[in-house]
């Protein structure tokens, strides 16, 4: 009995271990799964990380940033500098073209909205259009600054997609 005991004991252990595990690596295991979808989804539209652009805004010409967000989530907190763009809706028409050379970076929430968005302006004959991997929340969860009514923290989209933000940077749904 006492073996039993001992043994059901560290079946249990490595139980709750491997089931923590889990619980813990989940968020990589959605920014992962999402990623592929997106690539699915957009083959044809290149990703650029936060780090990179954290370089690119640092030079000349800047990328021009687009925010593919609902006016909410853009009042919230949004890139400095970004001009909004409606993801359900983008008019391309509307929007001002970059010039030779300028790199064009579109981002949402995770990247789902703005791979979207970048689509259409890829499609509209935009050259060098990027779609910010893991979306201002990634940007947002590496301590990146933002701006906006809401800053530094960033709107959550709605309660399941906003537990990919870590909670000091998840602002409350309205």
């Amino acid at each position: 009995m006492r073996s039993f005991l001992r043994r059901l004991s560290i079946v249990l252990v490595v139980g709750l271990a491997v089931a923590g595990a889990v619980v813990v690596a989940q968020p990589r295991v959605a920014w992962d799964g999402l990623k592929a979808t997106i690539e699915a989804r957009h083959p044809e539209v290149p990703w650029v990380t936060g780090e990179t652009l954290a370089s690119w805004l640092g030079r000349e010409p800047a990328p021009l940033l687009l925010d593919a967000r609902t006016e909410a989530e853009f009042r919230v907190s949004h890139l400095e500098g970004a001009l909004r763009v409606d993801p359900e809706r983008p008019d391309v028409a509307r929007l001002p073209r970059p010039s030779a050379g300028r790199k064009v970076v579109v981002y949402c929430s995770v990247g789902w909205r703005s791979g979207d968005v970048a689509a259409v302006l890829r499609q509209a004959g935009w050259r060098e259009v990027y779609n910010l991997e893991g979306g201002l929340f990634a940007w947002a969860n590496a301590g990146r600054a933002v701006v906006g009514e809401g800053a530094p923290k960033v709107h959550p989209f709605d309660a399941t997609w906003g537990r990919l933000l870590v909670a000091e940077r998840r602002a409350p749904l309205e």
